[in-house]
């Protein structure tokens, strides 16, 4: 396992100018290790766990990281959670500090999950998840969710990719 790796992220299948078409290969079951791996986090307003503000803040934290020279289509994740049904939390791999954002460092053992379908699935494959998880000897600290495509290009590629990466605790 290689520290700090994330499952490769092809972004060149973009025929929406939008979202690159996910290739899901590699990303599930895939055992990651982070130590002090860089992220910018930022954090989004939402009404019944619906994100209200993502359509400005996610630009914004994508301009600061591509403006700092942060980005690598190579080691690219957006990993989101939701923390109430009022607000959520996004962290944006970088390659370095990003001025002017909130960097922050992950380290730990982490476990994704590929799942396909509609959003509203997200709370029957968390606890999917976790039952894996447990049957594997270990917890889930926290889940959080790639969702690799917005809702417009998922619909015009007929697919909605979403991978589920949870931060692991031994019991």
């Amino acid at each position: 396992m290689k520290t700090n790796a994330l499952p490769k992220y092809d972004a060149s299948d973009n025929t929406t100018g939008c979202c690159p078409r996910f290739n899901p290969d590699g990303w599930d079951g895939q055992e990651l290790h982070f130590e002090d791996k860089l992220f910018v986090k930022a954090n989004t307003a939402s009404k019944d766990h619906v994100p209200i503000d993502m359509g400005e803040v996610f630009p914004r934290t994508f301009a600061a990281i591509e403006q700092a020279g942060a980005h690598n289509d190579n080691d690219f994740i957006v990993l989101s959670r939701d923390v109430s049904a009022s607000a959520g939390e996004h962290y944006f791999s970088v390659t370095k500090p990003v001025p002017d954002q909130e960097n922050v460092r992950w380290s730990g053992d982490y476990l994704t999950k590929l799942f396909e379908g509609p959003y509203k699935n997200a709370p029957k494959w968390e606890n999917q998840f976790k039952e894996e998880i447990e049957s594997r000897g270990s917890d889930a600290r926290k889940i959080y969710y790639f969702y690799t495509t917005c809702p417009k290009c998922a619909q015009a590629y007929g697919k909605n990719y979403i991978v589920a990466v949870a931060e692991l605790s031994n019991r």
